[in-house]
């Protein structure tokens, strides 16, 4: 979805408010697909800060369908996006400031709303999704999900500074 802002960027302290539907059904992160399952409206509001500048403000709620980091149970997270963009017209791409954001999502006088809400996402993902915060994952060698009951497999990890030693009393060498 596109928004024309040419009004907002050529007339002084013009501000627009809407609501739109975002088209946004999947999002691909790492090379993994996780499908959008709720959305808010996305609320935007543009505002004239300037000559060739202005200032977007937004905020909208989705829910993606993910697995646990640990056990991979599935599990739905929302995130909670708000975001406050400044964003150049065209026509003063020469006299952007150092440090300002990247206008990738920007066509000429156009916003493209689905890829401002991308980089958001992407932005705000998790580093971990957990299905519960004490989740303890699953065995290492046999699969079992812990949460559920416990495994017989061996879980001790020999220091492995010590192995050297260990050779020597399976051996029977003598030191």
């Amino acid at each position: 979805m596109f928004v024309n802002l040419t009004d907002v960027f050529t007339m002084e302290d013009k501000q627009i408010t809407m609501q739109e539907e975002s088209e946004l059904t999947q999002v691909e992160i790492g090379g993994a697909v996780f499908p959008v399952r709720e959305q808010t409206p996305v609320s935007l509001t543009f505002m004239n800060i300037g000559k060739g500048k202005a200032r977007i403000v937004g905020d909208v709620k989705m829910t993606f369908a993910m697995n646990c980091d640990r056990c991979l149970k599935p599990v739905e997270q929302t995130l909670a996006l708000r975001f406050d963009r400044e964003v150049f017209a065209p026509d003063t791409i020469g006299s952007i400031p150092d440090g300002a954001d990247d206008q990738d999502f920007m066509d000429g006088y156009q916003l493209n709303v689905e890829d401002l809400l991308y980089n958001e996402i992407v932005m705000n993902w998790p580093m971990k999704v957990l299905c519960k915060p004490d989740c303890k994952g699953i065995c290492r060698q046999c699969g079992q999900d812990l949460n559920t009951g416990t495994c017989d497999c061996d879980t001790f990890v020999p220091d492995p500074r010590m192995a050297v030693i260990k050779d020597i009393f399976n051996g029977n060498k003598e030191v």
